[in-house]
């Protein structure tokens, strides 16, 4: 109870919790059922205030699915939170222009700076090309 009084677990990240701990784990899955049971654990509530914190961190899809994926959180959970957020590709430009300012990039090098920063973020390549704006130009 002590780690719920703090924020809100996924079941695979509190069971990990309790058995690193050296909980066996017959009692830690009685323990979770119990909590799932009572509502006091959610995956689904979990994954969408952990999609809704990311997204407001700037972190994209990619990322925040393989990190969900790491709690062991349902992939159907993952895919309905994930959906919640209608545009990821505005949340792509509004965190490449926080970090690079309104200019578009002027030239190939700092176009695949700004690439490579928001695909470590998490960003799928659709919504890189989406936040870079149009193709460069291939004759200068």
């Amino acid at each position: 109870m002590t780690f719920l009084a703090r924020r809100d677990y996924a079941c695979g990240e509190l069971a990990g919790k309790l058995r690193e701990r050296g909980y066996d784990a017959s009692v830690v899955n009685a323990l979770v059922a119990g909590l799932v049971a009572r509502r006091l654990l959610d995956d689904a509530r979990y994954a969408g205030h952990f999609v809704e914190y990311h997204r407001a961190r700037g972190q994209g899809p990619v990322r925040i699915r393989r990190d969900l994926e790491a709690f062991a959180v349902d992939g159907a959970l993952i895919d309905a939170a994930l959906a919640a957020i209608v545009d990821w590709s505005a949340v792509a430009r509004d965190v490449r222009r926080r970090r690079f300012g309104a200019a578009a990039p002027t030239d190939w090098a700092e176009k695949g700076r700004q690439a490579r920063f928001l695909q470590y973020r998490g960003f799928s390549n659709d919504h890189i090309r989406s936040a870079l704006g149009p193709d460069l130009e291939l004759d200068s």
